[in-house]
């Protein structure tokens, strides 16, 4: 059998109490969303109106023991983030979107973590973090600023920090129109 390719025998299909066990022992691996642990139910739940059930039971019979606390996981996951990898804050708010999180919870919790952080810092921090050093041509550059960007920062911050590098303002236009001719610049200031 090929690496990564599934055995042809189906997972049987789980009823609520093992559905349970199996809830918990996927959380106990890690922590996840209720819109990710859903996802992951519904794999192994029966089909149709009887495996829904079954996951709406064990969803809210998790929540009540606390296993499962979106707003929990949004704090933790971007507390995690801007701590240990610098993220910037649009970063997380992308992040916390793609698995599954409410918008107004994912606001409040960026705000409540990035609100008094200062931007230009955590990206100074991040670079550190990474080992970047000032760029020696336009090439470094390009890829320093596409590192930001993928990071979560504002592009208002990224040429601040090249500014201060004393960079060749040809080699900052030139970063600048790489971005535009390209179509997947930075995104604009918020």
């Amino acid at each position: 059998m090929a690496f990564g390719a599934k055995s042809g025998k189906e997972k049987p299909r789980l009823g609520e109490s093992q559905l349970y066990d199996y809830a918990v022992k996927a959380l106990g691996r890690r922590m996840r969303t209720e819109s990710e642990l859903k996802r992951l139910l519904r794999q192994r739940a029966e089909i149709g109106e009887r495996g829904e059930a079954s996951i709406a039971v064990v969803i809210a019979r998790l929540k009540e023991y606390k296993f499962l606390n979106d707003a929990a996981y949004a704090e933790t996951y971007a507390r995690l983030r801007q701590e240990n990898e610098k993220f910037g804050a649009r970063r997380v708010r992308s992040d916390l979107a793609q698995k599954g999180l409410k918008a107004n919870l994912i606001n409040e919790t960026v705000e409540a973590r990035y609100g008094a952080t200062n931007e230009e810092t955590l990206a100074r921090q991040h670079l550190e973090r990474k080992r970047i050093r000032k760029p020696e041509n336009d090439k470094e550059t390009a890829r320093i600023v596409r590192r930001l960007v993928a990071a979560g920062f504002s592009t208002g911050t990224i040429f601040k920090i090249l500014r201060q590098w004393n960079l060749p303002e040809e080699t900052l236009g030139a970063v600048e129109s790489l971005d535009a001719d390209e179509g997947s610049g930075p995104p604009a200031d918020e």
